[in-house]
């Protein structure tokens, strides 16, 4: 039986960007946008979202980020810096042969498409995230008791090993709970979605790399934040148990230009809980003149 993908004709790429073997699927022709996944999952976190952009007259690129399913895995923590993420996206945008992309990023997707919009913003057109923290709101409200709260797992991957085992445990019992029970639609995603999740995580050394993100975040000084001029879109899933709306409060001293379109019924997952409704966001404002 033929995968999404390839019944719509989607390429799947792998070559050597950054000093790193990426691999991405593309799909569509146009302008690019690029979109940036996050943990745990890979490329298909945006399987709902690529071909409605790719109809929308796009060229789609979603890459597995450094370190998951099939891209690279480098060993050691500093591997997973910031400024590595970052420079990953802006050469794999290079290689495109398009001097600039819009950027679209979920989770620590999100958190790298911030980054790079700040230290690389030649390379970006326009930025879209969905649930996840610009870090000056995050510097704010961690020092909140709730915050401190809902970060509790990122503070327990700075552990060596030790998470590791946890989340391998009983086939990826953990990883399975994090879409099933932290979902608040019923059937966001479906026994295949969470194969393919803990397939991509059990592979060799993709684990540890993908915990490294955390870590590094951790233990890594980071570049000093810069006003992002960008057209922005933040879409936030009001019921996100491990980020606090809050979060999208007061952006507008760093992000001038910036449009929140929060969803009251959505959570963390908000792609594949209300993914019409995102792709909808998304088309209208990337086409937006």
């Amino acid at each position: 039986m033929k995968t999404a993908a390839e019944q719509a004709g989607w390429a799947h790429h792998e070559e050597r960007i950054n000093g790193v073997r990426l691999h991405w699927v593309e799909a569509g022709d146009g302008p690019p946008v690029v979109l940036l996944h996050g943990f745990p999952e890979f490329w298909w976190g945006w399987r709902r979202q690529i071909q409605p952009l790719a109809d929308a007259g796009f060229r789609v690129i979603a890459p597995d980020l450094r370190g998951y399913n099939l891209s690279e895995k480098p060993r050691g923590v500093a591997a997973y810096r910031i400024q590595a993420l970052v420079a990953d996206v802006a050469a794999l945008i290079r290689h495109t042969g398009a001097d600039r992309a819009h950027v679209v990023g979920h989770d620590w997707g999100g958190i790298v498409a911030w980054w790079l919009a700040m230290t690389a913003p030649e390379r970006v057109d326009r930025l879209a995230i969905l649930n996840a923290p610009h870090p000056r709101a995050f510097g704010r409200e961690i020092r909140t008791p709730d915050q401190m709260r809902r970060s509790w797992y990122a503070m327990a991957f700075q552990l060596p090993v030790l998470p590791e085992l946890a989340i391998r445990a009983r086939n990826f019992a953990l990883l399975e709970a994090v879409f099933r029970a932290e979902s608040v639609r019923p059937g966001a995603f479906t026994d295949d979605d969470i194969r393919r999740y803990k397939e991509a995580a059990a592979r060799p050394g993709a684990l540890t790399a993908m915990i490294n993100y955390y870590r590094a975040a951790g233990r890594s000084p980071r570049p000093e934040t810069r006003i992002i001029p960008h057209p922005t879109l933040l879409v936030w899933g009001e019921r996100d148990q491990a980020l606090r709306v809050q979060l999208t409060c007061g952006l507008e001293e760093w992000v001038p230009n910036i449009r929140i379109e929060c969803l009251p019924e959505a959570s963390h997952w908000v792609a594949a809980e209300f993914p019409e409704k995102v792709a909808e966001l998304l088309t209208g404002f990337l086409r937006a003149p």
